[in-house]
C-alpha cells in the first residue's frame, strides 16, 4: 500500500500499543508453564501472532478473550513427540526464532523452522558455533532451518554483542534441563535491559536465574525448574512511543498516555534522549543499548541546532531492513543532510525538512513510522510506499496517525 502524507502537525492523546517485547515474554512463560495463565493488554500484531503459532506447535493452547485478553494453557515443559520434528513458521519475528531454537531443543529434540523477508538472512553464528560444539546438528536450506539434538545442561559461551535475544532463548530453555547450567557472555551485553525484561518474565514465573554480579561473570540456574502459571498485564510499548516523541520534538503536541516510567523497558530512555537532542550544540550518543530507536532519534536529530552522532549501531544492519541505509535513505529523501558510517549514523541538524519526496519503507515497519511522523513536519507532500508493514508491530498505527489530525491518502 503507498500512501502520501500531507504536512500537518498532529495533536491529541494516543496511547502506544503494549510492549511487543515483553508479550513475547509472558507468553512464552505461560506456554511453558502447567495450568492456565490470563495474559492481559496483549496486541495481536503479526510478531505476536508468529509466536502464538509456535507455542501451539509446541502444545500449549491459546485462546483470544475480547480485544487484548489471552488465556494460554500451557505444556508444563514437556513435549508430546510425533513421528516428526514439530515445525515453526516465525513469520518475519527474529525474537520468535530466536527464543524458540532452544526451547525446541529442550523440550522436543529440536524443530524445523521457517520465516519470511529478511528474517533467515540474520545472523544465528552465536547458536549454530555452541550448538555444533555440543554435538546438535544444524542445517540451514533457504528459508528453512533443521535443528535437531537435545540441549543439555553445561557451560554456554555467547557474545554480547550479536544480540540479547540468544540469552534470551537459552534463559527459557536451560531451566527445562536436568543439571545445572551457566551463560558466560565472551563481550559486554549489548542490550542488556531486554535481558532484564526476560528475568522479570522468568521470576513471574516462578524460575530463578542468579545474575552477574561481583565476582560473578555468569547468568547461572539449575536444572529441571517448574513454570508457573499465572496472569500478568502487558505495559504499553516505549519503544513504540518513541514516534510521538519524534512527532513532538518536530513541534506536534501529542500526549502520550499510560506509559510506566519505571519500566524495565530500556527504550524508555528516549525521555533522557529527547532532552539531550533539544539542547543546541553537538551531542554523540550510544545506541548499543538502545537500536530500536535509532529512527525516532534521527528524526529529532535531523530538525536541530547542531550535528548529532548515533554510534555503535552495527546490528541495525541486520534488521527488518538495514537500517543504517534505510534510515539515510528515507530521511535524506525529506531533505536532512546526513552520513552513514559502517557503524552511526552522523547527522546535521537542519531549520526544517523539505519534504516532496518518495520514501521506501523497506517493507520496515519502523522505517514507515519514522517517515510518518517526519512527513508531518515538511513542507511538501510525502509519499510513502509499503505504508502497510506497520502492521508487524503496531496494527493501528495509521488510526491513531490520522485520529492526531494526520492526513494519508491511499494511491
Amino acid at each position: 500500500m503507498n500512501v502520501k502524507i500531507q504536512p500537518g502537525k498532529l495533536k491529541g492523546a494516543v496511547t502506544p500499543p503494549p510492549s511487543k517485547s515483553q508479550a513475547h515474554r509472558v507468553i512464552l512463560a505461560a506456554a511453558l508453564a502447567k495450568g492456565k495463565s490470563r495474559l492481559e493488554n496483549v496486541a495481536f500484531s503479526q510478531d505476536i501472532l508468529a509466536t502464538l503459532s509456535c507455542v501451539r506447535a509446541l502444545g500449549a493452547r491459546w485462546e483470544q478473550k475480547g480485544e487484548r485478553t489471552l488465556e494460554i494453557t500451557g505444556m508444563g515443559g514437556v513435549f508430546r513427540p510425533g513421528k516428526e520434528l514439530p515445525r515453526f513458521d516465525c513469520g518475519e519475528s527474529g525474537s520468535t526464532l530466536r527464543f524458540l531454537i532452544p526451547i525446541a531443543l529442550a523440550v522436543a529434540g529440536g524443530g524445523v523452522f521457517t520465516g519470511r523477508g529478511r528474517l533467515m538472512e540474520r545472523p544465528q553464528e552465536p547458536y549454530m558455533n555452541l550448538f555444533r560444539e555440543k554435538g546438535i546438528a544444524w542445517e540451514q536450506e533457504g528459508d528453512t532451518l533443521t535443528v535437531r539434538g537435545r540441549l543439555g545442561a553445561g557451560e554456554y559461551a555467547l557474545p554480547g554483542n550479536v544480540s540479547s535475544q540468544f540469552f534470551t532463548g537459552l534463559l527459557y530453555a536451560l531451566p527445562l534441563v536436568e543439571g545445572e547450567s551457566r551463560i558466560v557472555p565472551t563481550t559486554p551485553v549489548e542490550s542488556r535491559d531486554y535481558i532484564a525484561m526476560t528475568l522479570d518474565a522468568l521470576a513471574g514465573a516462578g524460575v530463578t536465574v542468579t545474575e552477574p554480579h561481583m565476582n560473578v561473570k555468569c547468568f547461572r540456574m539449575t536444572g529441571k525448574m517448574d513454570y508457573q502459571a499465572g496472569n500478568r498485564t502487558v505495559e504499553s510499548d516505549w519503544s513504540q512511543a518513541a514516534f510521538w516523541y519524534a512527532a513532538n520534538f518536530l513541534g506536534s503536541e501529542v500526549t502520550i498516555q499510560e506509559m510506566n516510567p519505571y519500566s524495565a523497558q530500556g527504550d524508555k530512555a528516549v525521555s533522557a534522549f529527547y532532552w539531550k537532542l533539544a539542547r543546541p550544540g553537538d551531542v554523540e550518543l550510544d545506541v548499543s543499548q538502545y537500536p530500536d530507536l535509532v529512527p525516532p532519534l534521527a528524526v529529532m536529530a535531523a530538525v536541530r541546532r547542531g550535528t548529532a552522532r548515533l554510534t555503535n549501531a552495527a546490528r541495525l544492519r541486520m534488521k527488518e531492513s538495514d537500517r543504517l541505509a534505510s534510515v539515510t535513505a528515507a530521511l535524506t529523501a525529506l531533505g536532512a543532510d546526513m552520513e552513514e558510517g559502517p557503524d552511526s549514523l552522523t547527522i546535521h541538524g537542519l531549520d526544517h525538512l523539505a519534504g516532496g519526496g518518495v520514501v521506501d519503507s523497506h517493507n520496515d515497519h519502523r522505517i514507515a513510522m519514522m517517515t510518518a511522523v517526519a512527513a508531518a513536519a515538511c513542507e511538501n507532500p510525502v509519499t510513502l510506499e509499503g505504508a502497510e508493514c506497520v502492521a508487524k508491530s503496531y496494527p493501528e498505527f495509521w488510526d491513531h496517525y490520522q485520529k492526531l489530525g494526520g492526513s494519508v491518502n491511499v494511491l
